[in-house]
């Protein structure tokens, strides 16, 4: 069994015909999905996914690129959307300097909130960066040693510096199809290094479809291809590399229910 550690179920891609694609999941062994979040305005959508589908969880969390729309944000808010049982963590968040939909300050600004919502909270930080890694890693690394809290990389692409930095601080990593990429080379070399009690897989769907379904949108039942890339990059078979990442989804979302 394989659990599908973030993907975007409310996304118009894919909720229009969510039917088929929870089929197709169900079809590839994808026992658990993890929806992520991006808007509070999102949240009774991604709820009412929870409802028809007892296997999904969600979270609750202001995406960078979103980060202007919330500018205001408090701990407060955030804390008082993780009373949904189904609500097992914070994110995404971050920090997106790539695009820079929000201006930076802003991003930061929103970013602390989320990290101490999840330092209050006990609930794991889901952790989107882009072209950010010096100031993810200084945000990240400078609340711990205030105060301890948990979390994961999102859709790790970057340099080994910052899955180091994560992992110094208890973090997981987590692999998206972009490990199946043909340039991908340096990224794979990366997660050679990441110890196996630390891996998640995802698809980040509908977004980044992984070799052989590039250029397709995305979604759960693909992620089994990133499984098998993992699986090769650790010298482990799909049955290991699916145990291993299914484990380790339970231990870093405690309140995540089989």
């Amino acid at each position: 069994m394989l659990v599908d550690s973030h993907c975007h179920l409310s996304s118009e891609e894919l909720f229009g015909r969510l039917t088929e694609v929870m089929e197709r999941a169900q079809s590839a062994e994808v026992g658990y999905v993890l929806n992520a979040g991006g808007l509070f305005d999102e949240l009774p959508t991604q709820l009412e996914i929870c409802r028809r589908y007892p296997n999904v969880f969600t979270l609750t969390g202001v995406h960078p690129h979103n980060a202007s729309e919330y500018a205001e944000v408090t701990v407060e808010d955030v804390l008082k959307n993780t009373t949904e049982k189904k609500v097992v963590g914070i994110g995404e968040c971050g920090l997106d300097y790539f695009y820079d939909f929000s201006p930076r300050d802003v991003q930061i600004k929103v970013f602390r909130k989320m990290i101490t919502a999840a330092q209050e909270s006990g609930l794991p930080l889901v952790v989107h960066t882009r072209d950010a890694e010096d100031d993810t890693i200084e945000l990240l690394t400078d609340a711990y040693k205030q105060k301890k809290f948990k979390g994961v990389i999102h859709c790790y692409s970057s340099a080994w510096k910052l899955a180091e930095a994560a992992l110094d601080i208890g973090f997981y990593i987590s692999a998206s199809g972009i490990i199946t990429f043909n340039k991908s080379e340096d990224l794979r070399q990366a997660f050679q290094k990441v110890p196996t009690n630390r891996l998640l897989v995802e698809t980040d769907s509908p977004y980044l479809a992984p070799v052989p379904l590039r250029g397709k949108v995305n979604e759960p039942a693909y992620v089994i291809h990133t499984a098998k890339c993992l699986a090769t990059i650790k010298t482990l078979d799909l049955a290991e590399i699916s145990a291993i990442t299914t484990n380790n989804f339970f231990k870093l979302y405690t309140k995540a229910e089989k």
